[in-house]
This record gives C-alpha cells, sequence and structure tokens, in this order.
C-alpha cells in the first residue's frame, strides 16, 4: 500500500485562545496518519493567551508535529505565506482558527485531489454560533441563509462540483507556489483572490460537501458589522484586479444601498420619490421578518424571528457600504 502524501495544514490566527484547542483537538483525531501530517500556525503576535495554549497543547501532545512563526504584520495573507515558507509537506490545506474540522476532513481532501476532481477543493460549513444568546444563534443561521449570502453554496448545498472559490480550501504546494502565494495586499478576500488565479492557470475549484467542518460565526452584531464592512471594502479592491469575476450576489448589497441613498437624495425635490422609498423598506423588512418568522417556527426559537432579520439587515447595509465606501476612496485616490 503506498505510503500517504505528507500534509501540511496552515492557519493564520489571532487572539484566538477560545477557540485554538478546539481545532487543534479536531486535528489531532484526524483518520489521516498523524505522522504524514504536521500543523503551521501564524500567529498575528496575539495579546491573549492564545500563544500560552498552543505551547501547553503541544506539550501535553507531542505527537501532534505543531509548528509557530511569527506574523508581525497581522495580515492574514501574510500570515498564510509565512506558514507556507515554513511549511514542509506537498499537500497544503489551509484551516482558520474559527474552525473545526469532521475527522475525516483531512483524509477527504486528499482523497479529492489524488482523484483529480480539481487543483484546489474544500467542502461545506456547518455554521454554528459563535457566543451565548439569541442574537448569536440568529447570526449563525443568517450566516447560512441563501438571503444572507446569495449563492455561496459552500455555506448551505449537498451538491458537489466545480465552484468559483470554496473556504479554505487543499491544494498541491507546487501547484499554488508557481502562481505566486497569497495576495498580502488584500486583508480580507485572500482566498477568492487565489482561487481566481487558479482558474486563470486552468486550474479547476472543487466543492464536495462530504468534506465538512463547523466554523463558528461572529457572537454579536457589532463584529458581524465589523466583518461585512470589512468584506465589503475589500471586495472592491479585489474586484480592481479581477472586474469579470463579479457575481450577482457581490453587486446586489451596493446596487441596494447606492439606491436607498439616490432615492431618499432625490426625494430632496421630488417628494414623491420618498414613498417610493418607504414602500420599498416596507417590501424588503416584510421578506426579512418572514424568512426570520419561518426559521423560528422551524427551528422552535423565538429569538429568530427579529434576530434573523437583523443579521441579515446588517450584513446587506454593512457589505454594501464597505464596497461604496471602497470605491468612493478609489476613485478620490485616483
Amino acid at each position: 500500500m503506498p505510503e500517504s502524501p505528507a500534509v501540511s495544514i496552515i492557519i493564520p490566527c489571532f487572539n484566538e485562545q477560545a477557540t485554538i484547542s478546539l481545532l487543534l483537538d479536531a486535528i489531532r483525531q484526524q483518520t489521516f496518519p498523524l505522522d504524514r501530517l504536521e500543523v503551521v500556525i501564524a500567529d498575528g503576535m496575539s495579546t491573549d493567551r492564545t500563544r500560552d495554549v498552543i505551547l501547553e497543547y503541544q506539550a501535553a501532545n507531542p505527537e501532534l508535529r505543531l509548528c509557530v512563526v511569527d506574523n508581525p504584520a497581522r495580515v492574514i495573507p501574510a500570515g498564510l505565506n509565512l506558514a507556507l515558507e515554513a511549511a514542509q509537506g506537498d499537500i497544503i490545506i489551509r484551516l482558520d482558527a474559527h474552525s473545526v474540522p469532521r475527522p475525516d476532513y483531512v483524509q477527504r481532501c486528499v482523497a479529492a485531489l489524488q482523484a483529480g476532481l480539481g487543483e484546489n477543493v474544500g467542502g461545506v460549513w456547518e455554521i454554528q454560533p459563535g457566543g451565548k444568546g439569541g442574537m448569536s444563534r440568529a447570526i449563525a443561521v443568517a450566516a447560512a441563509h441563501p438571503l444572507g449570502v446569495g449563492d455561496a453554496r459552500y455555506r448551505y448545498t449537498n451538491r458537489a462540483g466545480e465552484v468559483d472559490t470554496v473556504p479554505f480550501g487543499a491544494y498541491r504546494r507546487d501547484f499554488v507556489q508557481n502562481l505566486g502565494k497569497y495576495d498580502a495586499t488584500l486583508l480580507t478576500n485572500e482566498d477568492y483572490e487565489l482561487n481566481v488565479r487558479i482558474r486563470q492557470a486552468g486550474g479547476r475549484i472543487y466543492l464536495d460537501p462530504d468534506i465538512r467542518s463547523t466554523y463558528f460565526a461572529r457572537p454579536t452584531l457589532a463584529s458581524l458589522i465589523r466583518q461585512y464592512w470589512r468584506y465589503g471594502y475589500w471586495k472592491f479592491r479585489m474586484l480592481q484586479k479581477y472586474p469579470q469575476t463579479l457575481r450577482w450576489r457581490q453587486a446586489m448589497p451596493p446596487v441596494f444601498v447606492a439606491g436607498l441613498i439616490l432615492v431618499f437624495v432625490a426625494g430632496l425635490w421630488w417628494r414623491p420619490a420618498w414613498f417610493i422609498l418607504v414602500f420599498g423598506l416596507a417590501i424588503y423588512f416584510l421578506v426579512l421578518l418572514a424568512v426570520g418568522l419561518l426559521l423560528a417556527l422551524r427551528q422552535k426559537d423565538p429569538a429568530l424571528l427579529w434576530g434573523v432579520p437583523l443579521a441579515i439587515l446588517a450584513m446587506h447595509i454593512t457589505w454594501g457600504a464597505g464596497f461604496l465606501w471602497s470605491a468612493l476612496r478609489a476613485v478620490i485616490g485616483k
């Protein structure tokens, strides 16, 4: 029986003391041979006990090969590139400190690559609350609903096939290194940008719904707003480089926010525009409330009735506003 390939799991992290041990436990319990597996964590100079937790885990579990590298830039793609440089494996699996892969995650990723299904393969997130309380539960549900995330299939699908992008991803080290690693000028969207270059080079991105991991959503509305503002802001920066990659789900939030602003301003000169604005918003809120009601009844959780509409509203508005602000800054900068 041929020997399993050497696999390196690369993980960027910063202040993840609450979840990093859950991730390391999940890696240590993989069905893939541990002697063919290593973990490289790029730590963004954490200010909590993340580093101590990692070192304590390393001492208690010496069978798991674990390496920590400093990421003084505190930028995710920069950390990924540092981890790549330190990694020794032929196959790279990129994970996140907010994730917990299933026990067969690595084995399935390797099998998909060896079967030639794609040059970058990934799976589906099982999104769980990142904190306690009704709002945290609602955020997790909204982050997996098509109304909140459009056609981002890795958040909810059970159908395998080629896609534009996958979360994290597993790929052959030499293939990606020839493309130039991760783009460190992007603070987010680094995975999507890498997948664009893979597809431009003739590679395929393959989603296998049997490759599954738990992902912890943001715990509060404030942290969700910061996350989606950042997503929108840096999505525009990525689209400046690859405008042909724009998808409808990415265009809708900035179009929605821009439309609200334009109709409101038009109402300063033409008052009926404000009635159009109120009517449109009423329909939008009714749809959100209907979705919240349906989910609250289905999951028997009253908090979803108000929490899901609020979370989806925050996702749409902040993503769209971040995108527009990034575009405005680009125009002013030129």
